[in-house]
């Protein structure tokens, strides 16, 4: 294959694989385009089609072309700016270039769209399992330019190959100096703003079965990371959405705010880093109960619901501070009891009447509590991932007619018979224990951990929880849902939990995954000052970080030299080189030595015009040296021949 078709070929290839990394950034549309330009140039370079001849009279068609492709990306993101729309534009440019490419500088331009693809690719998906491609489709761009840049000489793939590997491996420690040591802004890079990903996560509602369909799903929800020994697994309760409004079929959160009593936190606090991955929603999972908001910028509410201002796209991490046990220090406010006890007088009837007997046989809010659960416990209540179908009046198909119910149905029941006697409640959502990983020395909490429980007002002690599954469900609060409803589990969970060398690779690949999000998608302007503190500078600042990158690139700077001169200097001249050298180092002592620009015919010519005596023999020894050193395939005979020569020269 000729040189030309080479370049072109790689090119191409580089393109297409740079198109794929994208494809899920992308609309299908803009894909099958320019995949569909990329193989019809691959046809070209191979010889199956002819190349076009682009005519004066098709600029007009190619700029209308252009000209409809910018306007479908800007009916389908109503935008040219933003990551999706310009990798989409970029893609469909890429793609319009390799139609009208007839020159090496063609090429050139299309591998350089490829590696700003791949660069919009690495900011869309950090994951640690597409890293390998990332770098497969930078070594493959490196080889493909000088290909492109070697086109007249057809340089060897492998050796395109194994040059670009050679610059990459180079170029490494640079790019470990700019990612540890140059100064950055806190925050990441790549941590553009995307929108329009759904996924599965805890609602701001809760109706019978809507917590029972997150339990089937196996995804990571968070993990955490704490400071000293974790809390037992009947302590793990994962704060999220509280849910304060109930129509006798679904709760739901209702803007409504009041006065919260003040907090008296009790215990030592336990600290922990909580690793959260995309949810599309504001809300933010802490330990119950959550001292402040973990980062400024966040709102926390008056019932400790904490949020965001922008809904949560990219996985991200934030510090907490926690207790175990408070103690509110003031009464409930009047509008904050009016508010909490609102409930329906016209459903669940049957739980109405049952609320207002058993608040009959004791005197005080705490009791009823106790005896409410005494209920539970005592009517057969069954915990189960496959409830009947309720009524309108919830409440009463699950204590009275089915019995049968997950967590959300329990601590739904128990709000309703609190309220229904004037005793504040509420439903919190959230995630209750989670998986120790013992490679990463974290917790994974999943979607199927997802928990529903009670909070309610008791005086002198404040909102108290109260967990109804503890009653139904003792062991739920002690292992994992798998444990507790074996094959009503999700199919994946269920299977690494069965088969333990599943689930320890399984743990293995998810440490390998949170320490790449710790150590560098997380790693900031507060992560770099901390490891010039392991390097012994007590007080670090941004100063040191230039003076550190200073002194790296020097560094480097002088290895790359000293390596690349190390490399020349082991280049050996061959037996005709040799000969040749012997030959200049015998004339220099009749004539001036030659010049390094000045050819082997030329320098001949200068001796023999100064020595007419010897003129034909330094004749002869250049033109046979010439013609063995750009001639084809020379003889070991005929290089013994220039050595035998050289010898005789009589100077």
């Amino acid at each position: 294959m000729q040189g030309e078709a080479r370049a072109q070929l790689s090119a191409t290839l580089v393109f297409i694989g740079a198109a794929l990394l994208v494809a899920g950034q992308t609309p299908v549309w803009t894909l099958a385009i320019a995949l569909a330009c990329a193989v019809w140039r691959l046809l070209i370079a191979l010889g199956r089609l002819p190349a076009p001849q682009l005519r004066k009279g098709m600029r007009f068609l190619f700029g209308a072309v252009t000209a409809l492709l910018v306007g479908g990306v800007l009916l389908s993101f109503r935008t040219l700016n933003g990551l999706a729309a310009g990798t989409a534009l970029l893609t469909l440019m890429g793609a319009l270039k390799l139609l009208e490419s007839k020159s090496r500088r063609d090429d050139a331009i299309a591998i350089g769209v490829s590696l700003f693809l791949l660069l919009a690719a690495g900011l869309g998906n950090q994951t640690l399992l597409r890293l390998p491609l990332y770098l497969l489709l930078l070594w493959g761009a490196c080889a493909a330019m000088m290909i492109v840049a070697h086109a007249g000489s057809t340089l060897p793939v492998r050796a395109a190959m194994r040059l670009s590997a050679r610059a990459l491996l180079m170029a490494a420690p640079l790019a470990a100096a700019c990612f540890l040591l140059f100064p950055r802004f806190s925050g990441q890079f790549w941590a553009l703003p995307r929108g329009g990903e759904a996924t599965v996560g805890l609602s701001d509602e809760m109706s019978p079965g809507a917590i029972d369909k997150l339990v089937a799903e196996y995804d990571p929800a968070f993990r955490v990371r704490f400071e000293g020994p974790p809390p037992p697994p009947d302590a793990r309760y994962w704060r999220g959405p509280v849910l304060n409004s109930f129509d006798g079929f679904t709760w739901r959160r209702a803007p409504r705010n009041y006065v919260s009593a003040p907090l008296e936190f009790l215990g030592e606090p336990l600290r922990y880093r909580v690793t959260l991955e995309p949810t599309s929603r504001n809300w933010i999972f802490a330990l119950d109960t959550v001292v402040d908001r973990p980062q400024r910028g966040m709102f926390m509410s008056h019932d400790r619901q904490i949020t965001r201002p922008e809904p949560v796209y990219e996985a991200f991490s934030y510090d907490a501070v926690s207790h175990l046990e408070t103690r509110a220090t003031a009464p409930l406010s009047v509008l904050g009891r009016r508010y909490e006890t609102e409930l329906p007088s016209n459903r669940n009837p049957r739980a109405l009447a049952l609320a207002r007997e058993l608040r009959g046989t004791v005197a005080s809010d705490a009791e009823y509590a106790r005896v409410a659960l005494d209920w539970f416990e005592r009517n057969g209540l069954e915990y189960t991932l496959e409830p009947d179908p309720t009524g309108l009046d919830s409440v009463d198909s699950v204590l009275f007619d089915t019995k049968r119910g997950f967590c959300g149905h329990f601590a739904s029941a128990y709000a309703t018979l609190m309220r229904a006697v004037g005793v504040p409640a509420r439903v919190v959502t959230g995630y209750l224990g989670g998986e120790w990983n013992p490679i990463g020395q974290y917790f994974i909490v999943r979607q199927s951990d997802a928990h529903a429980w009670t909070e309610i007002w008791l005086e002198g002690k404040g909102w108290t929880r109260i967990d109804p599954t503890a009653v139904v469900a003792p062991e739920r609060l002690r292992a994992g849902l798998y444990d507790v409803l074996g094959d009503a589990s999700a199919p994946v969970g269920l299977t690494l939990s069965r088969y333990a060398w599943l689930g320890s690779i399984a743990r293995a690949w998810d440490g390998a995954n949170q320490w790449w999000r710790d150590r560098v998608l997380d790693f900031n302007l507060r992560a770099q000052l901390g490891f010039l503190r392991n390097l012994g500078i007590e007080a670090p600042d941004w100063r040191h970080l230039g003076w550190g990158f200073a002194g790296a690139l020097t560094l480097w700077l002088l290895w790359v030299a000293f390596t690349l001169r190390r490399s020349v200097a082991r280049v050996k001249p061959d037996r005709i080189a040799r000969a040749w050298l012997k030959a200049t180092r015998k004339l220099a002592k009749v004539a001036p030595p030659r010049a390094a620009s000045e050819g082997a015919m030329n320098y001949a010519a200068r001796v023999a015009a100064l020595h007419p005596a010897i003129a034909a023999e330094v004749r002869s020894v250049a033109e046979r040296y010439t013609l063995l050193r750009f001639g084809p395939n020379p003889r070991s005979e005929d290089i013994a021949a220039l050595e035998r020569e050289v010898s005789r020269l009589s100077v």
